[in-house]
């Protein structure tokens, strides 16, 4: 006596065993999943293309109108940027000589704002700091901003990041200027 499941069974061999023919909608589906995996293959090399200039982008040149923040600190193009090698006081910090407080990070904000004020700016990505910043060294037409801050004595240079400016601030500290 055959059971349901008996009969399922033979019909499945026999399906097994029978020449199959390729439909044209087989060939269709084939041509497609080809296509599919051809346009993947592109879709990735694109988008290893786009990383890799992303990637070279970071430490591309920003240039513009520079707004300044602080002593330190310039914006352009709404990107804060930090300057590299060099440590300013805050613009609300004082700073204490011949027992007269002065506002020294007011003045090395208005010396800077000066100096760019009319010119464009070009700074070069150097890093970035814990808070996502640029730090960049910022040039104003020939004229190395970072260097200028440090012999005017407007700012220090940030030994324990950079010793590019060591030279300045010794120059600034002997002509007993600014900081």
């Amino acid at each position: 006596m055959s059971t349901k499941f008996d009969k399922i069974g033979d019909k499945l061999r026999r399906r097994a065993r029978e020449p199959r023919e390729t439909t044209p909608r087989l060939v269709a589906i084939r041509g497609a999943a080809r296509w599919n995996a051809a346009m993947t293959r592109a879709l990735a090399t694109v988008l290893l293309f786009l990383f890799a200039a992303l990637a070279s982008a970071a430490h591309a040149e920003i240039v513009g109108r520079a707004s300044v923040i602080d002593g330190d600190t310039i914006e352009i193009h709404g990107q804060r940027i930090r300057l590299f090698g060099i440590d300013a006081p805050e613009s609300a910090q004082l700073c204490l000589a011949e027992d007269r407080r002065w506002r020294c990070g007011q003045q090395a904000a208005l010396a800077l704002d000066e100096r760019i004020t009319g010119r464009p700016v070009a700074c070069r990505e150097k890093d970035r700091d814990r808070y996502g910043r640029i730090v960049a060294v910022c040039r104003a037409g020939d004229e190395d901003l970072n260097a200028w801050l440090v012999a005017k004595g407007w700012a220090l240079a940030y030994r324990r990041y950079s010793t590019d400016y060591v030279d300045e601030e010794a120059a600034a500290g002997a002509a007993r200027k600014g900081i």
